[in-house]
């Protein structure tokens, strides 16, 4: 049994036997227990990888990474030791465009993923100009607040607060300043997954992943804004089961 010992992953459900793996990358502000509901509900079956960033929980003494591509590379180096299975990668809002980049270090590698699940995020070729991560403390508290992907009663504690927000504005401020640098189309196939009324995803933006991949491309939309998949977590981890089982068969 492999030993996963890396302060960037952590391994909730070890699944040794699995047959395929899932890497899942968190959103802004975000952690690797976010995934925790994953790792139950997919092992056996999948051993799922999560990432934890620096600057957060017990990683809140390291500095920040201060942008997109920075982080794909460096996770892109923790997790090449552990590619010993067929591996997909999953990655909601922030976390699908790092996963984007992760993936294509990984195949210019000369590996062969299983697939990339995108949820939550329009495609690298569809860019908006945002400025989230430069507005006021009590403007940016107001813009998690409508994206209903917090729990109410953490802004009811000033001292919990004022330690996530720097982690908070300095995700933002990378993803907000990510442009995709251009490249060949990813070989895997992309799942795009994203809630029918998210402000942050048109549905052209999420179609426009199509032009991402030469492996195949579905979306698969819900009722729902930025954090639909909060509500319908049972469905989301059926999707990512059964399309992790048919890729496995025809890998």
């Amino acid at each position: 049994m492999r030993t996963v010992a890396s302060p960037w992953i952590r391994n909730f459900q070890p699944a040794p036997d699995a047959p395929a793996q899932l890497v899942c990358l968190p959103h802004a502000g975000g952690s690797a227990t976010f995934y925790l509901p994953v790792a139950r509900a997919l092992a056996p079956g999948t051993d799922v990888l999560a990432i934890q960033y620096p600057g957060r929980q017990d990683r809140r003494r390291e500095g920040f990474v201060p942008s997109v591509q920075q982080m794909a590379e460096l996770i892109a180096g923790e997790i090449r030791a552990l590619l010993d299975r067929p591996t997909a990668l999953f990655g909601h809002s922030m976390g699908a465009a790092i996963g984007f980049e992760v993936a294509a270090l990984l195949e210019a590698d000369g590996v062969d993923l299983l697939g990339l699940f995108v949820s939550g995020r329009r495609a690298p070729s569809a860019t908006r100009d945002e400025a989230v991560h430069r507005l006021a403390d009590r403007e940016l508290i107001e813009e998690l607040k409508r994206l209903e992907g917090t729990e109410p009663t953490v802004f009811d504690d000033d001292e919990l607060v004022q330690m996530f927000l720097p982690v908070v504005r300095a995700d933002y401020r990378a993803i907000e300043t990510y442009r995709h640098r251009g490249g060949p189309a990813l070989r895997c196939p992309i799942v795009v997954l994203t809630g029918d009324t998210d402000p942050h995803v048109t549905r052209a933006e999420a179609e426009a992943w199509a032009q991402h991949t030469t492996g195949g491309y579905e979306l698969v939309s819900f009722r729902g804004g930025h954090f639909y998949l909060l509500d319908h977590a049972g469905q989301v981890i059926g999707v990512l089961s059964e399309r992790i089982s048919g890729a496995l068969a025809a890998h």
